[in-house]
């Protein structure tokens, strides 16, 4: 895993408006190679790795010979070098959402029927980082909009004056949370490699003291 990587939307890498679904990984056993620079990092790879492994089908090993590996993240299976950026500040929970991102997850928040549970204030976004908010057409596997999933912005991110970019319609504690994956993350993941009911779902709820905005 490495700490080169291009931006967009943020914290991914988009060569085009896939979705999830047309850039599925071909397996759920996923090679990855953790660069030099990063070897402090470690432990936290490891353990976000882990999250991942232990309530769905996904698993990691080291590479040996593979030229398709998980080394900020294209969307999706690209096939080759796979990067998944690890910055300086991220913490497990962080590493959890590249990692996501490179298994062919788009961001919560740019689901097309947001609007039933989100308010975009585009008046307080960064100019120039308007693309961050943009919606894609991706699959939800018929699985509810989750204000608290790992892959959702918080409310201040990229505000260009300290107010909020993102208003939840309802009352919520944990959006933008970094901390765990929640129930419906795992379902997601479970949907698109067809996990089956073999893994547990991960149904722990976000308290203030989970919240941590990124």
């Amino acid at each position: 895993m490495s700490n080169d990587f291009a931006l967009r939307e943020g914290d991914i890498v988009l060569s085009d408006d896939r979705n999830a679904v047309g850039s599925r990984w071909l397996t759920t056993k996923i090679p990855y190679e953790i660069s030099s620079d990063l070897v402090s990092r470690t432990g936290d790879i490891l353990a976000a790795m882990e999250m991942l492994s232990k309530h769905t089908c996904i698993t990691f090993h080291e590479r040996t010979t593979e030229t398709d590996y998980l080394c900020a993240s294209f969307v999706g299976y690209k096939g080759g070098k796979q990067l998944v950026f690890v910055g300086p500040q991220c913490i497990v929970g962080n590493i959890v959402h590249e990692v996501l991102h490179a298994l062919g997850f788009h961001h919560e928040h740019t689901r097309t029927d947001r609007g039933q549970y989100i308010t975009i204030l585009s008046e307080n976004i960064m100019s120039g980082k308007e693309k961050n908010f943009q919606m894609y057409d991706g699959e939800t596997f018929n699985l509810a909009y989750d204000t608290t999933s790992i892959m959702h912005y918080g409310s201040g991110f990229f505000s260009s004056n300290g107010l909020p970019t993102i208003v939840a319609k309802k009352d919520v504690t944990g959006m933008g949370q970094r901390v765990k994956m929640t129930e419906t993350d795992v379902k997601r993941v479970k949907e698109l490699y067809n996990c089956g009911t073999k893994y547990s779902n991960y149904s722990q709820k976000c308290t203030k003291s989970d919240h941590r905005e990124i």
